[in-house]
């Protein structure tokens, strides 16, 4: 959650910022309507309070003194009733301004990028170069028909829409990119971890998927449980509501987990094949991280998951994202773009984003710092998406006759 205390006090300067990630006027003008309503209901309850403990203090002089009590305990009792409604009114007004503040996306770093979509995201670099083919490549739909690799109609058959079987060599392809992942996150630092793949309500709120994007969630009937749509949501929250050392920081940590999304803002778009599916594989890097670090781990985790595409001899490009396309968590996010010639262009493969104390604040994550606790950075990205690379893989590496070769760095765990 942004900081609240902040956008009170610069609310114009802030207001700003949060323009810049397509936050609208009008919602900025209803929170400053709260603030004021929470600060009316404060100060009037402040106030009874006071004028309680002055007549409390003068009650027990009086009784000190044997002098008569009756009008000042009528007074007392008054009060008391009184304070009581106050207390309920500011309450409502400090749940509803909260209710709000949960819906208001993270500030953009200052270094963001202006832009109002993907269109506007800004290229860093491109590493390797794509491979010139002498025949024309095909999909990775047309290459799974050829070689039996994935079974779509039979995914809809045992699910519905949006979800594949995968079959053979492509299912083998799949346990082995996850293990060579988790190795490569190892061998950075990050330790693997196994987590549950449904989470409460309370972790999700931590990490900004609730209350905001509850449609896009799988929900558990009749449980406060819902499948996680990343391993950024447990892994983040192994450490909800706990206080760190500063010297235990920084916490890297790696999971495989399938991720489950309605994907219901997507409609009609990645129909075919297995580019947006609700249910898919991944390899999730998580940091903890002091508020020192965090910028050199973002860079860490990037350059890692740039050297698992290169390793793997696929093309690729680092790109910026500008303020309107940056996720609702995220301060700043760094897209890795896999080439894939069948479709003649770039798709996002990883994500990798840096959110500050903007989960930390939700998720009450601390450090002690000397004598006083201070929220720590917490950062996620993809390390990879596993269908995505097996696509990439299957386009990049396809041949004339429509067979597949394995990247050189596979050959050993296969």
């Amino acid at each position: 959650m942004i900081d609240l205390k902040y956008l009170q006090k610069n609310f114009d300067e802030a207001s700003l910022t949060l323009q810049k990630k397509g936050v609208e006027a009008e919602t900025l003008q209803t929170l400053q309507g709260l603030f004021a309503d929470l600060k009316q209901a404060n100060q009037a309850l402040e106030a009874l309070k006071a004028e309680q403990n002055s007549l409390s203090k003068l009650f027990g002089q009086h009784k000190r003194d044997g002098k008569d009590t009756t009008v000042l305990k009528s007074e007392l009792d008054g009060l008391k009733e009184s304070i009581v409604p106050l207390q309920e009114r500011a309450r409502e007004a400090e749940e509803a301004l909260y209710s709000v503040a949960l819906t208001i996306p993270n500030f953009p770093d200052d270094s963001v990028p202006k832009g109002a979509d993907e269109a506007e995201n800004v290229e860093i670099r491109k590493v390797l170069e794509p491979r010139t083919f002498d025949f024309v490549p095909l999909e990775h739909w047309a290459l799974a028909e050829k070689n039996g690799w994935i079974d779509f109609e039979r995914g809809v058959k045992l699910a519905k829409s949006r979800f594949s079987v995968l079959r053979g060599e492509a299912a083998r392809l799949e346990r082995v990119l996850i293990n060579f992942f988790l190795d490569a996150n190892a061998k950075k630092g990050f330790i693997e971890q196994s987590v549950p793949f449904m989470s409460n309500a309370a972790m999700l709120q931590g990490t900004g998927q609730l209350p905001k994007f509850e449609d896009d969630l799988f929900k558990i009937e009749e449980e406060n449980l819902y499948l996680i749509p990343t391993a950024e949501v447990p892994l983040t929250n192994l450490y909800h509501d706990e206080i760190l050392k500063a010297e235990e920081l920084p916490r890297l940590m790696t999971a495989y987990t399938p991720c489950f999304r309605k994907e219901a803002g997507s409609a009609g778009r990645d129909t075919r094949g297995m580019i947006r599916q609700h249910q898919f594989n991944k390899v999730e890097m998580v940091a903890i991280a002091h508020p020192d670090s965090s910028d050199e781990i973002f860079d860490m985790m990037v350059e890692n998951a740039s050297d698992i595409l290169t390793a793997l001899g696929l093309p690729h490009r680092v790109v910026e994202l500008c303020g309107g396309d940056l996720g609702f968590s995220a301060a700043r996010t760094i897209d890795l773009e896999v080439w894939l010639p069948g479709q003649n262009k770039y798709r996002e493969i990883s994500s990798i984003s840096n959110t500050r104390d903007f989960q930390a604040r939700r998720a009450k994550i601390r450090f002690k710092d000397g004598k006083k606790n201070r929220l720590v950075h917490t950062l996620n990205g993809s390390a990879l998406a596993v269908g995505r690379t097996i696509v990439a893989i299957m386009e990049n590496y396809q041949n004339a006759d429509g067979s597949i070769e394995i990247p050189e760095v596979l050959k050993k765990y296969m």
